[in-house]
């Protein structure tokens, strides 16, 4: 293709943005919408997918020993355990320290345990973390089996269930993307056939007097691209703007929520989201020519 054709097309395609210039505002003000939408939601699905990976990294098995071990023996139990594949790291707890942690977490209703006569029933455990979630139930059931471990809890009920809506949330989140990306496809190609069906009369003249279909098709494709990557461009400054205004509200006062931090995250964001503009929009020309170049 000559330089001086692209030229012509490039004059083309933002004559025609100038010219309409309402319906233009209009194409890149829903492009923009339809993908703030999207990436608004999209920083949401990862952010709960996040959340839901920092919940299952703090799952860990709770591993009670029996009584009247002696050291050399609790030991050994602790370098079996370590050696069991997908451990990642064992904290022995003795069962003094437990007696501690628990009369911190009964604060002021310490007073429950003069039941206890001043005896220790808690016995030396070990808290023995993974490296995947999923590893948890094998290296429990594996560890409930070492002579001298009494049992080994994970809170079996509650761990499934966290894993469950885990796989809920990612799998929710990848059907909403796709379903919002689809409707952002179906919404910015209406709006650029809006523009395409104002200039029918022109396509027409084009193909009568002997233009040929990619002739006519580059100046929409660059219409269709510009507006597509005006109107994502617009988005990803609104959302940068909106998500670092978020993430400074959450600092000051959830500091324990887990959201992803706002930069190289959102930078990724906005190359995906100018991305998907430019092919949508793309996309969106191509469709609403097909109809008016069967002429």
């Amino acid at each position: 293709m000559k330089i001086r054709t692209i030229e012509y097309f490039i004059k083309e395609a933002v004559s025609s943005i100038r010219r309409n210039g309402l319906m233009s505002f209009a194409s890149i003000s829903t492009v923009a919408l339809s993908l703030l939408i999207l990436g608004m939601f999209l920083i949401m699905v990862l952010n709960l997918n996040n959340m839901a990976s920092n919940l299952e990294s703090q799952v860990q098995v709770s591993v009670y020993l029996q009584d009247g071990l002696s050291d050399v023996q609790m030991r050994e139990i602790g370098t079996k355990i370590t050696k069991l594949p997908g451990v990642n790291q064992v904290i022995f707890v003795a069962k003094e320290e437990a007696m501690s942690r628990f009369k911190e977490r009964l604060g002021e209703q310490q007073s429950i345990l003069k039941a206890l006569d001043g005896n220790n029933p808690l016995p030396n455990a070990f808290e023995v973390k993974m490296d995947s979630p999923e590893k948890v139930k094998p290296v429990a059931q594996a560890i409930a089996q070492i002579k001298g471990v009494e049992n080994a809890k994970y809170g079996q009920e509650v761990v499934e269930q966290l894993f469950t809506l885990t796989r809920m949330i990612r799998i929710f989140g990848v059907i909403l993307i796709g379903f919002l990306a689809l409707a952002a496809l179906f919404i910015i190609s209406n709006t650029i056939r809006l523009t395409v069906f104002a200039r029918r009369r022109e396509i027409g003249i084009m193909k009568y007097v002997g233009a040929t279909d990619w002739f006519i098709r580059w100046p929409f494709l660059l219409e269709g691209i510009i507006l597509g990557f005006g109107g994502a461009l617009l988005a990803v400054v609104l959302l940068n703007q909106t998500y670092g205004a978020l993430i400074h509200q959450v600092y000051e006062s959830l500091a324990f929520l887990p959201l992803i931090p706002q930069y190289p995250f959102i930078n990724y964001i906005s190359i995906v989201l100018l991305l998907i503009g430019t092919i949508i929009g793309a996309l969106g020309s191509t469709i609403s020519l097909r109809k008016f170049m069967q002429v």
